[in-house]
């Protein structure tokens, strides 16, 4: 599919030199821990200070930031990499979570602006299936890694809970917030059949009078979204069976199968532009069919249902020899080309010799490169039962078939301005492809070194404040790490238009479904890899009832009115409240 163009989000030496500014000031305003021996005369152990009041003889404090001596009995700070700062004070591990957040926010937009980038010059296929799912569930990934990699088992074990917050935190988000946000900024006026309007916003905020549309695919998106849940069901099994012993080996097909459904849709966004054109292809034949048959109904040549409900046989009989023009019992290329050609579809960019070529091969079963009558009335049969089967509302033949070819002309010119959109070429590649480069580089880069920090800074925050990591997790981390996804997503809706729209929803679901199958088979590693304890069923199931409910809501409509996005939004909050009661009240983790 078509992807949205994103502008360099700074410019170049500057998108360098300014994380390290940031990192920079972060060091002025926090002090690490001293890693040299203190002097003999500051070795000693009175009480300790609370790194709010006055300072007393036994913490060195700078500002709000708490540095303890060596040999106090209480815990201190661990820099990271063993120079970054650290603190155990409040306001300290929140300045930290902050700037660390920043920086994994800059390496998600980085990594997202070289992406889009490196796909205006290569298209899509291997950059647009490979590529841009995987960099764009980087940052997100790579928190995970780092929460349950660093430190002894029972760090991590303690970590990792933050980076199922992540995990869980993430795909709630997208599905919620940023859902219902764009409804709200992409709502257009709703027509009489239910779908919306292009640029034409004039019914205000009405419930049912406005909202958004998206194509037939978008929705085969989200059915794709709902099925990667299968290895969060799977890991869940000893638990619902009460089996704990099979736990290790539900966590290892679980990864297995999220492997599989990894490797299964990259190859599918691989696919994409073959998918594509065969997919306008299609969209072509049913003009052409579409075409045909209300040429049928314009000619006031008779109904093309009897009474009934069959194809009338006889109105066909008329079309037949209406269009074999030399009167051989039989219609030949030329007189099949002439009655394309008479369809009034010249706004249409339509291949006249290509959609002769079709016809011919459904219609011309004998292969004797002419339609003679009783295939011509075959398949004309065939197209009446298929434009009345594909148009469900009740209603006259006549409406049906004005709807059904309606539908084919809007989902062809969507296509096809799909397909001229990703068509578009670069003006100075070179310059581009190393533009793109370096934002991969430098993105990845401060995704790597910040990702521990952050990790680190909100196990310690969440220690200061005695507020669980996983709610933390929960609620801000992706903030840092899908805000620019997010920005992206709703200025692109903010275009109102049904194409827009489609594409804008079409990457939510997908960025969902990368984050329910790469970055869960990166935390099933971890967990299997360093023998964790999986106790996270509130958390999975949080994940499953956010997925499954606006998995199954989205898949079976493409129409949206403004009243959706109140269900969107109100899940955000009782996903939170569901995690609170499972895990503090009933004791589940």
């Amino acid at each position: 599919m078509a992807r949205k163009r994103v502008t360099f989000p700074l410019p170049l030496p500057f998108a360098f030199v300014f994380p390290f500014l940031l990192l920079l000031v972060a060091g002025r305003c926090a002090d690490g821990r001293p890693i040299s021996p203190l002097a003999e005369e500051e070795a000693f152990d009175p009480p300790i200070s609370d790194g709010i009041s006055g300072p007393t003889d036994a913490a060195y404090e700078y500002g709000p930031f708490l540095v303890l001596p060596r040999g106090s009995a209480t815990e201190a700070c661990e820099p990271t990499y063993g120079f970054l700062p650290c603190t155990t004070t409040v306001v300290g591990n929140l300045f930290l979570v902050l700037v660390y957040g920043f920086l994994m926010f800059k390496a998600a937009t980085y990594l997202s602006s070289g992406s889009e980038l490196l796909l205006q010059i290569l298209g899509p296929g291997i950059v647009g299936g490979l590529f841009l799912p995987i960099l764009g569930a980087l940052p997100d990934a790579m928190l995970i890694l780092v929460s349950g990699l660093s430190g002894s088992k029972e760090t991590a074990q303690n970590q990792v809970l933050i980076g199922m917050g992540l995990l869980a935190g993430s795909t709630v988000m997208l599905l919620t917030l940023l859902w219902g946000s764009c409804v709200v900024v992409g709502k257009c006026d709703l027509s009489d059949s239910s779908t919306s309007v292009d640029l034409q916003d004039t019914r205000g905020f009405s419930l049912f009078a406005s909202g958004i549309s998206t194509d037939v695919q978008t929705s085969y998106a989200a059915r794709i979204m709902a099925v990667s849940v299968v290895p969060f069901i799977i890991v869940q099994l000893p638990r619902i069976f009460n089996f704990p012993s099979g736990q290790r080996l539900a966590v290892f097909v679980a990864l297995v199968v999220a492997i599989a459904l990894l490797l299964s849709y990259c190859l599918y966004q691989v696919l994409q532009p073959w998918i594509q054109r065969r997919r306008l292809e299609f969209a072509k034949h049913r003009l052409v069919m579409s075409g045909i048959l209300k040429h049928v109904h314009m000619q006031s040549l008779g109904h093309l249902m009897d009474d009934h409900g069959k194809p009338n046989l006889q109105v066909i009989k008329k079309l037949f020899h209406k269009v074999d023009l030399d009167k051989n019992q039989s219609i030949s290329r030329s007189e099949l080309r002439a009655l394309i050609i008479g369809l009034k579809m010249g706004e249409i960019d339509l291949d006249k010799d290509g959609a002769v070529d079709k016809v011919m091969n459904e219609f011309d079963t004998s292969r004797d490169d002419n339609i003679q009558e009783e295939e011509f009335i075959e398949g004309i049969s065939k197209w009446i039962i298929e434009a009345d089967r594909a148009v469900a509302f009740s209603g006259s033949y006549s409406q049906k078939l004005h709807h059904f070819h309606m539908r084919a002309r809007n989902e062809h010119n969507m296509l096809h301005d799909q397909s001229d959109e990703a068509a578009d070429g670069a003006e100075s590649p070179s310059w581009i492809c190393f533009q793109a480069i370096l934002l991969l580089v430098l993105g990845t880069f401060i995704a790597a070194v910040f990702a521990d920090p952050l990790v680190d800074a909100v196990d310690n925050f969440s220690s200061a404040t005695k507020i669980p990591s996983f709610f933390i997790s929960f609620i801000a981390m992706p903030l840092a790490t899908n805000s620019s996804e997010a920005v992206s997503a709703i200025i692109f809706a903010s275009r109102k238009k049904q194409r827009t729209a489609s594409l804008t929803f079409s990457e939510i679901y997908g960025g969902v479904t990368m984050n329910n199958i790469l970055c869960l088979a990166v935390f099933l590693a971890l967990v299997y890899a360093r023998h964790l304890t999986w106790d996270f069923s509130a958390e999975v199931l949080v994940i499953l009832v956010v997925c499954i409910a606006m998995g199954i809501f989205t898949s079976l409509r493409t129409t949206f009115p403004l009243w959706t996005c109140f269900v969107a939004f109100s899940l955000y909050p009782l996903s939170l409240v569901l995690v609170y009661v499972l895990d503090f009240v009933f004791g589940w983790s």
